[in-house]
């Protein structure tokens, strides 16, 4: 059975494409001085496959410039994130937002000021509905 292409990132291409996101548009050198500040130390090669992988699933277009190419983003940040919450909601959750949300706020990980935030967050999706 022939695998289905993922609509989602790997660990690793996740860390690229913020890399591209934060960015805007970037070389394979760029990409590498920044996973290496941030910890992650890999190979010009090893980018440059990353970078090739992600162009060939559709996440990030490639123009040539010179003898390298620069990368850009194919879909914006808040669109790809809305996407990846998508795929957790249906496969993590069954569809089911009310399970997902309480799972959430049981992992412990929501501050006062991310509780907040969220609060009005849904006070202004609520007035919105209403419209």
């Amino acid at each position: 059975m022939a695998r289905r292409k993922a609509s989602t990132y790997t660990e690793v291409e996740l860390e690229f494409m913020h890399v591209v996101w934060e960015s805007g548009e970037v070389g394979t050198e760029e990409v590498q001085r920044v996973l290496r500040r941030s910890g992650r130390g890999l190979s010009d090669g090893s980018v440059r496959k990353v970078l090739s992988i992600l162009v060939r699933k559709g996440h990030l277009t490639r123009r040539k410039t010179g003898r390298s190419f620069l990368y850009k983003a194919k879909i914006p940040q808040k669109k790809a994130n809305i996407k990846m919450v998508q795929d957790l909601l249906k496969r993590g959750f069954r569809g089911s937002p009310s399970l997902m949300m309480a799972a959430l706020l049981e992992s412990r990980t929501v501050n006062k000021r991310d509780m907040k935030r969220i609060q009005q967050l849904i006070a202004k999706y609520e007035r919105q509905s209403e419209q």
